[in-house]
């Protein structure tokens, strides 16, 4: 994603232009946990198209986030992986997880979470 010429009031606005999305974040969890082909990644991330998967993981590797990793064979095998930015954002992330769960079992309003962070460590 390009970010030339614009302006964030902090850097978690940054941030937040780089994971946004709803699969973004989800995305570098399960990478964290192992690099994986594109299928694996679908498979644990249920509900994902094959189209949005490659949209967000092409996005996430021009931001320095992700790596994508060709293969010799045929055919071809891509493997993606997280990049040393990636494993730091991921640390981030999995400190959110479990502050979003925090916050949920003290709503008024019934907030249901599919996987707790226990699942991305």
């Amino acid at each position: 994603m390009a970010y030339d010429d614009k302006i964030y009031q902090l850097g978690i606005n940054y941030t937040l232009a780089i994971i946004g999305g709803k699969w973004k974040s989800a995305i570098i969890c399960q990478l964290g946990l192992q690099s994986q082909r594109p299928l694996e990644l679908q498979r644990h991330l249920v509900g994902i198209s094959p189209k949005v998967l490659t949209k967000q993981l092409r996005q996430l590797e021009a931001d320095g986030i992700v790596s994508r990793t060709t293969c010799g064979t045929v055919p071809p095998k891509v493997v993606y992986g997280l990049t040393a930015a990636g494993r730091s954002l991921r640390e981030t992330l999995v400190t959110l997880s479990i502050w979003g769960e925090q916050m949920a079992t003290q709503s008024t309003t019934p907030i249901t979470i599919i996987h707790d962070s226990s699942e991305i460590f």
